[in-house]
């Protein structure tokens, strides 16, 4: 492979790796809500807590997680907006990837 190749096959897997992080999120908001009579958590990291937890760890603690960071513009009672976003546009990932309630997916071109 050339450098050029490698890049495009480790933006790849990055972009990969943040769309299954990101439904992992939301499969765990999803059944915390269902769990909770339909009520989201404030925060991913109630979601780490418990026995046993929805999730294994509070992505937005992370500061990169396989060159994406992550955030939640949005966490209350009634849904989520969470997104992966590349840490260096172009470099380690072309895309940024939001995921709402309901488990919707949605990716848009980063911009530089």
């Amino acid at each position: 492979f050339g450098i050029a190749e490698g890049i495009k096959i480790v933006i790849h897997q990055n972009e990969s790796n943040a769309q299954s992080n990101l439904k992992l999120v939301a499969a765990a908001l999803e059944n915390y809500a269902k769990d909770h009579l339909g009520t989201y958590p404030s925060s991913l990291g109630i979601l780490c807590k418990g026995d046993p937890p929805y999730l294994d760890k509070d992505f937005m603690n992370e500061s990169f997680i396989q060159s994406y960071g992550y955030v939640c513009n949005r966490m209350d009672p009634t849904g989520y907006s969470c997104s992966a976003i590349p840490m260096h546009c172009k470099i380690t990932g072309n895309k940024v990837f939001t995921i709402s309630t309901g488990g919707v997916l949605v990716s848009e071109e980063c911009k530089r």
